[in-house]
């Protein structure tokens, strides 16, 4: 059954209610399906229109996927993504086709996102050779102006890729996602193979650009520090299943699952004094392949704070204030009574 989303208080403009992507396991000469590794396995949540929603988990958890089968470059097993009154996941080609403009990526790694042989005017202008009819001057001036909205000179136009900084690269992305206007924009951990010190542009970047042109978020990342700053909701996903979302604030100053008090205390604090008492919860183990989930709670085989139910059962989502939910036996909150999923 879905989660329930906790939603923001805003009417949606990002839906996806109980998203799954399950990837076969093939075996055997005939290549029979013998089982599935369950990358995203029931997730739920809303995004507000110019909202942020910061999407975190350790490696492996499932967010990119969960990014991707938002925007159809992965095919959802389950479930559905609304954006706006588009139902993305049952589009066929032709109307995904043109329902592609409005929604759009900002890839990790832009040397490997952007085409080595395209100049910078060429790779920022190729949406607008694909969905746009637009002429060669409108092109060019659309992509000038872009090339000023992130922050890049009009000289650079005729460049190669090999010839900028990683920040410099990851801006023609921005650009290049830019290019048909869209509504909705998946930044999947954009600054993760860049330089500490450019990080912090590049976010700034893109809380700029949001004001601008209203643009709402999903931002995936394990860099916790970064979604403080950037993110208004905080959604934490652990094994293919999201198992607390929290306003910002809120899961920062008072985490109720036990999966997102470990990652918070692995966040150095800038004050000497709070970081000197600062307590790690450190955890024990590996965590479980996503072919072979366990039985109850995914978290249960390293939770500190494990009981006997969390190994046979898997929690119920409750809803414990507005916009806040988390998957966990422990908490229970005021909407309990509302739980209509498991996580």
């Amino acid at each position: 059954m879905a989660e329930p989303s906790a939603a923001p208080a805003a009417a949606p403009l990002v839906s996806v209610r109980d998203l799954k992507v399950h990837f076969p396991i093939l075996s055997g000469v005939f290549r029979r399906r013998t089982g599935a590794v369950r990358a995203v396995d029931g997730v739920s949540f809303d995004i507000a229109a110019g909202e942020t929603l910061g999407l975190v988990g350790e490696s492996g958890c499932g967010k990119s996927t969960t990014g991707r089968a938002m925007l159809r470059l992965v095919e959802p097993t389950a479930g559905t993504v609304r954006i706006g009154d588009d139902d993305i996941t049952t589009a066929p080609p032709g109307h995904l086709r043109r329902l592609r403009p409005a929604m759009q990526m900002v890839f990790q790694d832009p040397q490997a996102s952007l085409n080595p042989r395209m100049t910078v005017m060429d790779i920022i202008a190729e949406p607008l050779d694909e969905h746009t009819r637009l002429s060669r001057a409108e092109k060019r001036d659309k992509v000038l102006d872009l090339m000023d909205a992130v922050g890049l000179s009009a000289d650079f136009a005729g460049r190669y890729p090999h010839a900028f900084s990683g920040g410099q690269r990851q801006r023609i992305g921005i650009a290049r996602a830019l290019a048909l206007n869209p509504r909705f924009i998946v930044c999947d951990e954009p600054i993760a193979a860049l330089d500490v010190s450019i990080q912090a542009q590049v976010v700034n970047l893109l809380e700029d650009l949001q004001a601008r042109f209203g643009l709402t978020y999903l931002f995936i990342s394990h860099d916790l520090s970064m979604v403080r700053h950037i993110a208004d909701r905080v959604a934490v996903m652990y094994l293919g299943h999201i198992v607390e979302i929290a306003p910002r604030d809120d899961l920062f100053a008072a985490p109720l699952h036990p999966y997102t008090e470990a990652l918070l205390s692995a966040v150095p604090e800038h004050d000497p004094a709070a970081e000197a008492t600062r307590q790690r919860i450190i955890l024990t183990g590996d965590v479980p392949s996503p072919a072979r989930p366990p039985a109850g709670c995914a978290f249960s085989t390293r939770c500190p704070k494990v009981q006997p139910v969390c190994r046979t059962t898997a929690p119920a989502t409750v809803v414990t204030a507005p916009g806040r939910a988390v998957a966990c036996h422990l908490v229970a909150g005021p909407a309990a009574a509302g739980s209509v999923g498991a996580s």
